[in-house]
């Protein structure tokens, strides 16, 4: 069973970059799936900070009530543009759609994150926001882009590197919230909440 009691972290997400990041600063965690269906979820009359963190909390919720004893990490990640929540692309068609309009202006990544224990009776949910000052994209890039599949399964459309990045000619804030989770942001949540 995922996370048998040896792992003091959950993640709930299934994102490879998600667990990428968390490996990388070092944190020793086990992955359980939510089974949330975000379409469950309306966006109707809440900013998308708070879209973004309501999913992060159901998320970490849902797999805490499994594993009372153990740290919870759920995360969302959107994209506002303009007050538009933006999430995960259907297909190639609403891939490039999406492209096209994030790409010809600044837009915001919002990241919701989560932290829950149920034993200890914590419930933390914090979240990050990042701009993000796109290159133009010519038709080349744009079709290249799609045709590629990178977009799948990505808030936004795209996915950003973490060196020199075609697509983007700068950001301001956390460059980890654009990648799907602000390490930043969870390195003092966990500090503080949990010595550690």
């Amino acid at each position: 069973m995922p996370g048998s009691g040896s792992a003091s972290i959950i993640l709930a997400s299934a994102s490879p970059r998600r667990r990428q990041l968390l490996s990388q600063a070092g944190y020793k965690f086990s992955v359980v799936l939510s089974g949330i269906d975000e379409s469950d979820f309306s966006a109707e009359g809440i900013s998308p900070c708070e879209y973004a963190k309501k999913l992060a909390l159901a998320k970490a919720r849902s797999v805490a009530q499994l594993f009372a004893d153990t740290v919870v990490i759920g995360a969302d990640t959107i994209v506002d543009y303009n007050g538009e929540i933006i999430g995960k692309a259907a297909d190639a068609e609403q891939a490039e759609q999406i492209t096209r309009k994030l790409f010809s202006a600044p837009h915001k990544v919002i990241t919701g994150l989560a932290i829950v224990r149920l034993s200890s009776g914590i419930e933390i949910v914090e979240s990050d926001m990042t701009t993000v000052y796109p290159k133009p994209l010519t038709d080349k890039q744009l079709a290249e882009h799609i045709k590629s599949g990178v977009w799948k399964d990505k808030a936004g459309a795209y996915a950003i590197r973490e060196d020199d990045d075609e697509f983007v000619e700068r950001i301001e804030g956390s460059l980890t919230n654009v990648m799907g989770l602000p390490m930043e942001l969870l390195g003092r949540l966990l500090k503080s909440d949990f010595g550690g």
